[in-house]
């Protein structure tokens, strides 16, 4: 056998034609929406005033999030306990009302997609707030009706990168199909319930006296796709997807992850993630890019594409946004879903993709004009970057799924309070909205500097770790 030139490895490495298509796609939020005042009433509630709860009060005003979607209110039981609920206990809610949205969402994409549930192949599923065996991929499936034997991968350990993690999964499956020519249909879910963790975190808080912001960014959401490999028939494509790329940064375990813990999972988010994140995405997009020289020429640079950017925190968007010289225009699905619903963790790009393809969202495209093609991208734990070009399909015609009554009821055994539901899809001041999140950034720093200096973020400055990608 002969060696491998470097020209061959570098032909090697190239994405020829997929025909992988994302042909259908469903986004799930619980009925609630949680503003910065429940954080308030909580920390009141179940917690004595500390430098360390003061500060996180602080943060909690200045995070640019106007609402964060859960599946129950302030008032859930699960909330106001006299303790943080076990792991098991958190379990029980995931596999009741975390498993109602999944299956919602994933039946949002089959409509969209054309398909029954006996049309899939496969299920590429992931989570990082839950760790069940069997999965609760298995009861998705089984709730959908899926009884045919189907390829089933659960991913876990990836965190926020878990939603593309999961969507390269299946695109690799499929090219296996494809290979011996069969047809695949790929259901994809990711599924978080991140608010219920509000206790263990605001217990760490209280006994830690650190100041630990994942308790003021995370939300529940469940979303889902299905990916296509075009042997035989199938619906028009949502998106195409042309390559994808995969890398972590060296010596970056303890700056992100999610630790597990007799009362949940612990956020570990140190100071140096947005600088972290920010430097890795130009090489990562350079050398995709490299892999598809089929590309019309005049999409070379970032600011050629549109960015489906997992909105991790402000300052991982607008570090993002500064060094590919990008604008918030650009990014305007991923601001609008971390402004409106927070960070959902894995299931947060898939509805920032499914947002992108919105009317309102296409209003507001840089100098009016929607791109051909999109670049996905998210960070997790290792610190992990998964980045993906896609191909829109700006004539596709969105098949909407109508959802009678609630899924995730305001009235049911794990959250029996009222409270308001989150509001559906209304007008977009989308430039008045992200200006009004780097102004918010602009005056946290200022404000840690006021309130309770000397309290610090695991392990190091807090104004470090929010300023860590100087705003504009």
């Amino acid at each position: 056998m002969e060696p491998i030139t470097e020209n061959q490895d570098a032909a090697s490495k190239r994405f020829g034609t997929l025909n992988l298509s994302i042909i259908g796609m469903g986004t799930e939020y619980p009925p609630f929406s949680l503003d910065s005042k429940a954080l308030d009433i909580l920390t009141k509630r179940h917690y004595p005033d500390s430098p360390a709860m003061t500060k996180i009060r602080v943060i909690n005003k200045y995070t640019g999030i106007d609402t964060r979607s859960a599946i129950g209110t302030v008032d859930h039981p699960m909330a106001n306990m006299d303790r943080a609920p076990t792991i098991g206990e958190l379990c029980e809610v995931f596999l009741k009302d975390g498993v109602a949205l999944a299956v919602t969402a994933a039946r949002k994409a089959l409509h969209e997609a054309q398909l029954s549930a006996t049309d899939i192949t496969h299920v590429v599923s992931t989570t990082c707030t839950n760790s069940a065996n069997p999965g609760f991929d298995h009861y998705v499936c089984k709730q959908l009706g899926i009884t045919q034997p189907v390829e089933k991968v659960l991913l876990h350990g990836i965190g926020c990168s878990g939603g593309l993690a999961s969507l390269r999964t299946a695109a690799n499956l499929a090219l296996g199909s494809s290979f011996m020519g069969r047809k695949a249909r790929i259901l994809v879910v990711a599924l978080e319930i991140s608010s219920l963790l509000v206790r263990s975190e605001l217990d760490s808080i209280n006994e830690l006296q650190e100041t630990r912001i994942g308790v003021t960014l995370f939300s529940d959401c469940a979303s889902a796709c299905i990916l296509g490999n075009g042997v035989g028939e199938q619906a028009e494509p949502v998106y195409e997807l042309l390559g994808w790329e995969h890398r972590i940064i060296p010596d970056t375990e303890q700056d992100l992850g999610f630790d597990v813990d007799p009362l949940g999972w612990k956020v570990v988010l140190s100071p140096r993630v947005p600088k972290l994140t920010a430097a890795v995405v130009p090489s990562t997009f350079t050398d995709l890019l490299s892999t598809l020289p089929d590309l019309p020429p005049n999409f070379k640079e970032a600011a050629d594409f549109d960015w489906a950017l997992h909105p991790g925190g402000a300052t991982i968007l607008s570090g993002v946004e500064r060094v590919m010289s990008i604008s918030a225009e650009h990014m305007r699905a991923s601001y609008d879903t971390y402004i409106k619903h927070g960070n959902s963790s894995s299931a947060t790009i898939f509805s920032v993709m499914d947002r992108m393809r919105q009317k309102e969202m296409d209003e507001l495209a840089p100098g009016g004009k929607v791109k051909d093609f999109v670049v996905g991208a998210a960070f997790g734990p290792g610190i992990s970057i998964e980045m993906c070009i896609m191909k829109r399909n700006l004539n596709h015609v969105r098949r909407t799924l109508v959802v009678t009554g609630e899924v995730t009821p305001p009235m049911t055994e794990t959250d029996p309070s009222d409270g308001s539901q989150s509001d559906v899809e209304g007008d977009v001041d989308l430039e008045k909205e992200v200006d009004t999140v780097k102004k918010q950034g602009e005056q946290l720093s200022q404000k840690l500097e006021m309130v309770q200096p000397d309290i610090l973020d695991q392990g190091e400055s807090l104004a470090d770790g929010l300023g860590g990608v100087e705003l504009d």
